[in-house]
């Protein structure tokens, strides 16, 4: 990494580290805003980092947007950091004003990411298309996911103009960056605690059924985050971003699903309690697989995409990549 990106890579690690326990996630659940974390996020640029520098941002590219997006996804963050970072990408792309605040993007008005908190939301409009919305002409009806993080519905009062730029894809990018952080994470405590728990006179790791599973979830993890890095270079190269991005999503989550299957498995009942950090991450990888498109869904597009290109290109088109 450059030093700049080691930078914001240590910045983003401490901050979150500093701010979130189990009592600001019980609380952040329980639908209080943890405003103190919002403030140190917003006061270190980390939501702007995609933003030009003449627009008051850091004026990053998405690898640096990865590491901060990996370390909020470590971290199970309860705040809209991803869907700040991806919509002031798509609003400086369009040559619009990224306001300053929390912002939203969504393919689906009746699950909004973080709608009630936004002071803009990007809605997916014709295909390639977005449109914005202030959150002060909508109406907001509050829900939630299983991560227990707001998935709002909104009602417009009007439709709003078309600017280019794919909620959909960047949605799918941010929420493939958050998985690769979560199942780092994820690993971390599976081979910790296969470490230090007991049982039959030996630590639970030395078993070879344990040491196969956290084998397992250790190539899930590279993988994972393989992909998601990819899909954050192609972007910035401009090379190929469906591609890349389709398989990110569809790598990513079924990372996500093994994790959550692993790790429980690993931990046992204890796991599923709520006293344990373990819930946080696997309950927010079970949202976040989900959301812009499962793996059948970019599995469907990106194999119609390659189909298109006829028979003769399959296989070149899968060896150059």
């Amino acid at each position: 990494m450059t030093d700049t990106r080691n930078m914001i890579a240590e910045t983003a690690e401490r901050l979150f580290a500093a701010h979130l326990d189990s009592a600001v996630m019980d609380a952040a659940e329980a639908g209080t805003w943890p405003a103190a974390l919002w403030d140190e996020i917003a006061a270190n640029g980390l939501d702007r980092v995609l933003v030009p520098a003449e627009q008051d941002g850091i004026g990053g590219d998405w690898e640096d947007a990865f590491v901060i997006l990996a370390a909020a996804g470590r971290h199970a963050a309860p705040v809209p950091l991803a869907e700040t970072i991806g919509a002031g990408w798509l609003l400086a792309r369009a040559g619009l004003d990224v306001p300053a605040g929390p912002l939203s993007l969504a393919d689906d008005r009746a699950r909004v990411p973080w709608a009630r908190q936004a002071v803009q939301v990007l809605l997916s409009a014709d295909e390639g298309c977005f449109t914005v919305h202030d959150i002060a002409a909508m109406g907001i009806t509050p829900d939630r996911n299983v991560g227990r993080d707001p998935r709002d519905g909104i009602t417009l009062s009007e439709d709003g103009t078309a600017h280019a730029g794919d909620v959909g894809m960047i949605g799918a990018l941010v929420r493939s960056c958050q998985m690769a952080g979560a199942i780092a994470e994820v690993l971390a405590l599976c081979v910790t605690y296969a470490g230090e728990r007991v049982q039959f006179g030996r630590p639970i790791g030395k078993f070879q059924a344990i040491q196969q599973q956290l084998a397992v979830l250790a190539g899930e993890t590279a993988a994972a985050e393989m992909a998601a890095r990819n899909a954050c270079r192609a972007l910035d190269r401009g090379d190929d971003v469906m591609f890349a991005v389709a398989s990110a999503k569809i790598r990513t989550g079924e990372a996500a699903g093994k994790a959550a299957a692993i790790s429980h498995q690993v931990f046992g009942a204890i796991g599923f309690t709520d006293e344990h950090h373990l819930h946080y991450l696997t309950r927010r990888l079970w949202s976040w697989r989900a959301e812009f498109g499962a793996e059948r869904v970019w599995a469907e597009r990106l194999g119609r995409a390659l189909a298109a290109q006829g028979a003769d290109q399959l296989w070149p088109a899968l060896t150059a990549r």
